[in-house]
């Protein structure tokens, strides 16, 4: 069992293709009416990307597409909850997947995070309890020059889908590369992604709140982070920084689910200023290219702890 401590958490399952077909009765809990899960393929060494779409509220309610996730991010989407906030094996880091599933019409964003808890029920057979525990945590508050992150304006349309999508709207390919070599971001789409390369990560928001921010940071850092910098609306804003050892690696590091509707300072005990590769360090970055700043503070976390979990999933 992996430790509730400080550690990474990005965007983002393994085992043979399988299809799960999920009935439900009138009186059933809400499922999936059709899911798969495959292994996802190998990275590029040196580059990992993590992500999903679809779901309720999104341009496309009645599909759920996951690119190389792994069952802690469908955790953290379907309690959620932060990875540091699971209390669960290893594997749920390591263990990647690509998952699609069919999502009933009008099903709400509550009944979607239900859907999520039944297929890890069903399929892992997660059985969890939960606990409260005082922990480490940082408060985010706006830097002594003022915020540096670009408000949203009008947004242009998101990007047309790829055309060469399967009938379960399988993940497309990897989008062509941007700036510094990343993977360019789907323009006009609303979200938060995070991709690692070379050693280096980045964080690319478009029309995202601080709260938002907030929670990725969190995810991140492996510890909560609480919004206190006051900043309404929402932000287009990229974030280049190099992760320290064994610390903000994509392995396990909770990239968001697709929403259902897609540092330190003085004090803090927390990474160098730069790190050994010659970048900022998340703090660092965080102050320097946002014109934010984190704080330490305690308080009360709630804990899922995993009592039992199959890596490999049942079939029906």
């Amino acid at each position: 069992m992996r430790k509730v401590t400080l550690r990474a958490t990005i965007l983002a399952l393994a085992l043979q293709p399988w299809l799960f077909i999920f009935g439900q009765t009138a009186a059933g809990p809400p499922a999936f009416e059709v899911a798969s899960v495959k292994p996802a393929a190998a990275q590029t060494p040196g580059r990992m990307m993590m992500g999903g779409r679809g779901g309720p509220g999104s341009p496309d309610p009645g599909l759920l597409s996951c690119s190389n996730v792994n069952v802690g991010m469908l955790m953290s989407r379907a309690y959620g909850v932060q990875g540091y906030q699971i209390n669960g094996p290893a594997w749920f880091d390591s263990e990647h997947f690509d998952i699609t599933a069919k999502i009933p019409a009008g099903a709400t964003k509550d009944q979607f995070n239900q859907m999520l808890q039944n297929m890890l029920a069903e399929r892992f057979q997660v059985k969890l309890h939960r606990e409260t525990k005082e922990l480490p945590m940082y408060r985010l508050a706006v830097g002594k020059g003022g915020p540096k992150m670009k408000p949203s304006g009008n947004v242009p349309p998101s990007e047309d889908p790829p055309k060469d999508l399967g009938p379960m709207g399988e993940p497309p390919p990897p989008p062509r590369p941007g700036p510094g070599g990343f993977p360019e971001p789907p323009k006009g789409r609303p979200g938060l992604m995070m991709m690692f390369m070379n050693g280096k990560m980045r964080l690319v928001g478009t029309q995202q709140t601080v709260s938002d921010l907030a929670q990725m940071l969190g995810g991140q850092l492996g510890r909560p982070v609480v919004d206190e910098t006051g900043l309404k609306g929402k932000y287009d804003f990229t974030l280049d920084f190099t992760p320290e050892p064994g610390r903000g690696m994509p392995g396990g590091m909770p990239m968001p689910m697709p929403p259902p509707g897609g540092g330190s300072g003085g004090g803090m005990g927390g990474p160098a200023a730069d790190s050994q590769e010659g970048g900022p360090t998340l703090i660092t970055a965080i102050q320097e290219q946002l014109g934010l700043k984190l704080e330490s503070k305690k308080g009360p976390v709630e804990i899922l702890v995993v009592d039992h979990a199959e890596k490999v999933p049942t079939e029906n």
